[in-house]
């Protein structure tokens, strides 16, 4: 497990989701970067039950997530809170727990694509979708021999910027908190939680996409 970032590139002009994570794929390949199987994360919200919350205020929202790199894990993440990291059995306690977490079934949403290796990079291409529709486009890329964000920042960015172009995000938010401590898998899911809600609350508006 390295330092990674998780960003979202949009959809690039006259093209579908599918032709923009293609377009993507061809440049990776084009570097050199070798395909390596697939991969997986989904998030399903969850909301306090009504009966608990005080009227007139919105109940807390917990976001359970998987990624299909660590098939044992469960990790538990609420908006600007903390990130528990379970084994897969939480998904059933959290069943037992529906008197005081409801499972807002209409939001869960998914990113699943192709995995990528470059020299030491892990790039994973995902089509991030809500029910049967895509909605956007998610780039994963993991400096696998690095676990101090600071140290390698710089380095992620040169490559991720060799493929992206224009559309190489900015350094992370969850890096602010790190400073100089290890790197874990939470910061990830972390990431992922902030796009995939990103990616809900944006508005059908167009977008300049990469060229």
């Amino acid at each position: 497990m390295g330092v990674t970032c998780v960003s979202q590139v949009p959809v690039a002009e006259g093209k579908s989701v599918q032709q923009t994570v293609e377009l993507l794929a061809r440049r990776l390949e084009a570097l050199g970067a070798d395909k390596q199987g697939t991969f997986g994360v989904d998030c399903e919200t969850y909301h306090t039950a009504a009966t608990l919350g005080t009227q007139g205020q919105t109940g807390k929202l917990m976001y359970v997530m998987h990624n299909s790199e660590y098939p044992l894990s469960c990790f538990a993440l609420f908006e600007n809170g903390p990130c528990l990291v379970a084994d897969a059995n939480f998904d059933t306690l959290m069943v037992k727990l529906k008197g005081f977490f409801q499972n807002a079934k209409a939001n869960k949403i998914e990113s699943r694509g192709t995995r990528y290796q470059y020299c030491d990079f892990l790039v994973k291409l995902g089509t991030v979708t809500m029910g049967p529709s895509a909605r956007g486009i998610s780039v994963e890329v993991e400096y696998c021999p690095c676990v101090i964000a600071n140290d390698c920042w710089n380095l992620l960015m040169e490559f991720m910027q060799s493929f992206m172009g224009s559309h190489t995000p900015g350094i992370p938010s969850v890096f602010g908190s790190k400073h100089d401590s290890t790197y874990s898998p939470g910061d990830t899911m972390v990431q992922y939680m902030e796009l995939f809600n990103k990616i809900r609350k944006q508005q059908q508006v167009p977008v300049a996409g990469i060229r």
